[in-house]
């Protein structure tokens, strides 16, 4: 055999070696890398598995505490005792004041009628139901001022602990800043917090006391934020700072609402007042002409009818223009 044949002869057999085995060993070399890969997908799932696992279970954790809070808050007693009214109200009397003030009242208000000649049945009837009524007017009126003015603040008290959060500082020395820089009323509520901290209550416990003295649904947003931050975590300046967000937001609807509604309340106070109008200025132009209601039983009965009457329009009148924010 010839030197050229054998060497054609080595060349196609080293030629089918290499294509035997070449192709093998890279078609290894892809089906280690297709192994590698589907085993780092596969780590990679079961990270993200874990990960969107952990991300569920805070959420369904935070939602129990939410719906908790949410419970404790609405399970408190509907009828308010009377010194919680009036603290409610930003009294600083107690009920024992409130009560002998109201017996006072009452006593003024049957001298008067007495001294103007009406029966005694009727000026009993008047102490009686002015001792009672015009002092829970009062309270009534005090709490929503107090109530009115702690919306205008709160959402800077809420700012305020904010900063503090993200400057560094523990949310009780936020706290703290409040109760001590805030304006009343709300300096004076976050101080019962400082206090009640001071007396071994946890930070969620002793906020929830805000919502007792003020029971207003921004009051429980800003209670069930602290707790739910207290119990299952999460970032407090973002909560807060959308809680802000939402209160004056609130606030401004609010505006706008009594904006759209002051025609409306104009009109039913010309409405009640009315038919007083129109009895003083008979009265100065005629005196007689209405002397017979007040001298007499039938007069009496008809005052007392009228009374009733115009008590149950002006209330009707006044539901028709308050409005749920």
């Amino acid at each position: 055999m010839s030197p050229i044949v054998l060497g054609i002869l080595i060349f196609i057999c080293v030629g089918a070696l290499g294509v035997a085995f070449v192709p093998s060993m890279a078609g290894s070399g892809r089906a280690d890398k297709r192994i590698k890969a589907l085993h780092g997908s596969a780590l990679g799932k079961s990270a993200d598995d874990k990960l969107s696992k952990g991300k569920e279970d805070r959420r369904r954790s935070m939602q129990q505490a939410v719906a908790e809070q949410l419970k404790n808050n609405g399970n408190k007693k509907k009828r308010i005792p009377l010194q919680a009214q009036l603290h409610q109200a930003g009294l600083k009397i107690d009920k024992a004041a409130f009560i002998r003030n109201s017996a006072i009242l009452a006593i003024v208000i049957f001298v008067l009628c007495f001294i103007f000649g009406a029966p005694l049945l009727y000026a009993a009837v008047f102490a009686a139901a002015g001792g009672y009524l015009l002092p829970r007017w009062y309270l009534g009126h005090r709490k929503k001022k107090f109530q009115k003015a702690f919306l205008l603040e709160l959402p800077n008290a809420v700012e305020a602990i904010v900063r503090g959060v993200k400057t560094g500082l523990p949310l009780n020395d936020s706290l703290r800043i409040v109760a001590k820089e805030a304006k009343e009323p709300v300096r004076s509520e976050f101080a019962h917090v400082i206090d009640a901290q001071s007396m071994g209550k946890a930070t969620d416990e002793a906020v929830a006391l805000i919502y007792e003295r003020v029971p207003l649904s921004e009051v429980n947003f800003f209670v069930v934020v602290i707790s739910v931050q207290q119990q299952a975590g999460g970032n407090l300046s973002e909560a807060l700072t959308n809680l802000a967000r939402v209160l004056r937001d609130r606030k401004k609807m609010q505006a706008k609402v009594k904006a759209m509604s002051s025609e409306a309340k104009a009109s039913a106070m010309i409405i009640g007042s009315l038919p007083f109008i129109v009895a003083a200025l008979v009265s100065f132009v005629t005196p007689d002409y209405l002397l017979p209601l007040v001298s007499s039983p039938m007069g009496y009965i008809m005052l007392g009818i009228a009374t009733v009457m115009m008590s149950l329009g002006i209330f009707i009148m006044n539901r028709m223009i308050q409005f749920d924010y």
